[in-house]
């Protein structure tokens, strides 16, 4: 692999690509199709943050493979819905083997419900929050190398994220988790350079309405 290469596959269609969706055709379309695309919808800014918790300690091929059962498991992620999750929605969800039945990462999807309400009040919402630490684009390269994209797993902005939502009693939200839930709603443009979808997600976030 030469160097301006490093990081990135060659697809069946012949465009290259960041390596990490390694060739799995689903793992392809979220690359192409959802990764780095701006996101305002709240709902989908929801999601993205309980399933950012659930893929703790695991691959989020795992998780992107369970997606649909978790939209149904979580009432498509409408938090208002979730935020009325009692103990035997817990225990029910305990028992649903389409989903990761993880106790603690269930109980704080369903306090994060409780305290996204809160935010979407306080912010009229959760996207003008969460696109308030939008990272300034002078403090981030042009040009995206595997380099960069491997050694940066959190960043200012994520911590500073991280801390607003444990400050309001939010739960799996550390900077790690955040970094990576800011590169999935398009907060940051992560593809490299030299991936064919890196020049549309560019488009898509210059044409970006900010919520705020």
């Amino acid at each position: 692999m030469t160097e301006e290469k490093k990081g990135l596959l060659t697809g069946a269609d012949g465009q290259m690509r960041c390596w990490w969706h390694g060739s799995h055709e689903d793992y392809i379309r979220y690359h192409d199709e959802e990764w780095g695309h701006p996101v305002a919808d709240d709902h989908l800014l929801f999601e993205k943050v309980v399933l950012e918790g659930f893929q703790s300690g695991l691959s989020w091929l795992t998780i992107l493979r369970k997606r649909e059962n978790f939209r149904q498991a979580f009432e498509q992620f409408d938090y208002n819905k979730v935020a009325q999750f009692k103990e035997e929605d817990v225990d029910r969800l305990m028992q649903d083997e389409g989903i990761v039945r993880h106790r603690r990462k269930i109980e704080s999807a369903v306090n994060n419900a409780q305290r996204a309400v809160e935010l979407a009040d306080e912010f009229g919402s959760l996207a003008a929050f969460f696109w308030s630490f939008e990272p300034n684009p002078v403090n981030r390269p042009e040009l995206f190398n595997y380099e960069i994209l491997i050694q940066r797993t959190q960043t200012e902005e994520s911590a500073a994220l991280a801390n607003a939502l444990k400050e309001r009693g939010w739960s799996f939200v550390g900077p790690t988790t955040m970094y990576a839930f800011m590169q999935a709603v398009g907060m940051v443009n992560d593809h490299l350079n030299g991936c064919c979808i890196r020049p549309f997600v560019t488009r898509k976030r210059r044409d970006f309405q900010r919520p705020f």
